[in-house]
């Protein structure tokens, strides 16, 4: 029997330990073949698994614990003072008690310089209608059969009902810049014959600035809300053709049934495919809104190209055809300032605007602060 040397007691987590020479050779000669790999690289079981917890709870709590947080409501972009919001109430209010007045808009177009810009168009789109020497969405080139298909599974395809009865109307294009945040106009708002927002710009939880009820929410597939929360207290769905197969997506959201595999993957971000609304309850926007909308901003640009209109600028020349006035509020993009708030909604600051190239805001906020000058429209806000 081999003797060790100096044997001492120690604690069984010690296994790295090397073992004496007389072990050693004891275990050469008994032809183990052990192979003695360093442990120290490793740690115990108990550390790992406290560890892992550590780890563990710090993802849960980087994911969910920002979620838990107030949500801070963003900071009004002009930094305006209380008693210039109090102007803008009390001059929104007098609009409100003052009489309507028919046929006001285009009375003003015919004396301003954009009257030949914004010839009278229908607001939506006809049956007969759909052939145009342009393809979407400043016309219909090449969509003429699905444009067709949609409309037949449309039960209407004029004004909302609300503009029914040849009363003298009103309208307000509410716009989502974070303008609108803090300004207390949703009462008033709430007090117009027609409300028209634009893609997923939200109603619940912002009542007391954005108002509470729609008549015409325009939008395209990707941006169309996808809470049923949002389509409550809405009269119409208009949808506004930027390629063809956005009328594929409206035919399946009629219809109530399931888009194909295929379509879905040519959309750039996933789209609703369910909208709690009857089909009397949809439209088409008229290509030609937009297509007169981007030659009255074409007036105004320096640049060659050729932007196409956003919903906002289109929705506005909409309420023009639709309304005999029209009041805007949530307009005015601040690209001055970067850090402002891009909407009322969110977090997004107005640099993130600067990214896209396909619309150009600036010569937008010189088309409609030129429709303010002409007193065309009301800004409620402000901002133009």
């Amino acid at each position: 029997m081999v003797a060790l040397k100096k044997l001492s007691v120690a604690d069984p987590e010690d296994i790295h330990l090397p073992l004496l020479p007389e072990a050693e050779s004891f275990e050469q000669a008994a032809g183990i073949n052990k192979k003695t790999e360093p442990r120290k690289f490793f740690i115990s079981r108990e550390k790992n698994l406290c560890l892992s917890l550590v780890l563990l709870l710090g993802g849960y709590s980087a994911v969910l614990f920002p979620a838990l947080l107030p949500k801070g409501h963003p900071i009004r972009p002009d930094g305006s003072s209380q008693e210039r919001d109090m102007v803008l109430l009390n001059r929104s209010a007098a609009l409100l008690t003052r009489a309507c007045r028919p046929g006001w808009c285009g009375k003003r177009l015919q004396s301003s310089p954009l009257c030949q810009h914004l010839p009278r168009v229908p607001a939506f789109l006809q049956e007969g209608h759909a052939a145009w020497g342009q393809p979407p969405p400043l016309g219909l080139q090449g969509s003429e059969e699905r444009a067709a298909q949609a409309l037949r599974m449309l039960s209407e395809n004029g004004p909302p009902p609300e503009l029914g009865g040849g009363a003298c109307s009103r309208c307000i294009v509410v716009g989502s810049g974070g303008v609108l945040h803090g300004s207390r106009l949703g009462a008033h708002i709430d007090q117009y014959d027609v409300i028209i927002r634009m893609n997923n710009a939200p109603v619940s939880g912002f009542e007391s600035d954005a108002g509470s009820r729609t008549t015409v929410r325009l939008t395209y597939p990707e941006g169309a809300p996808r809470s049923h929360r949002e389509y409550q207290n809405t009269s119409v769905v208009a949808l506004g053709v930027f390629k063809s197969l956005d009328l594929d997506w409206l035919v399946s959201v009629v219809a109530k049934e399931h888009l194909d595999w295929w379509s879905k993957l040519w959309f750039w971000r996933d789209v609703v495919e369910s909208i709690p609304l009857q089909p009397q309850n949809f439209r088409i926007l008229n290509p030609d809104i937009m297509l007169q909308t981007g030659l009255a901003l074409q007036t105004y640009s320096k640049q060659q190209r050729q932007t196409l209109p956003t919903l906002g600028a289109s929705a506005v020349v909409m309420a023009l055809q639709l309304c005999d006035e029209v009041s805007l509020a949530g307009f005015g993009y601040d690209l001055q300032h970067p850090e402002a708030p891009l909407h009322y909604y969110e977090s997004l600051h107005m640099h993130a605007m600067k990214a896209q190239v396909v619309h150009d805001v600036s010569v937008e906020k010189v088309f409609l602060r030129e429709l303010v000058s002409a007193q065309v429209v009301n800004d409620l806000t402000g901002a133009l």
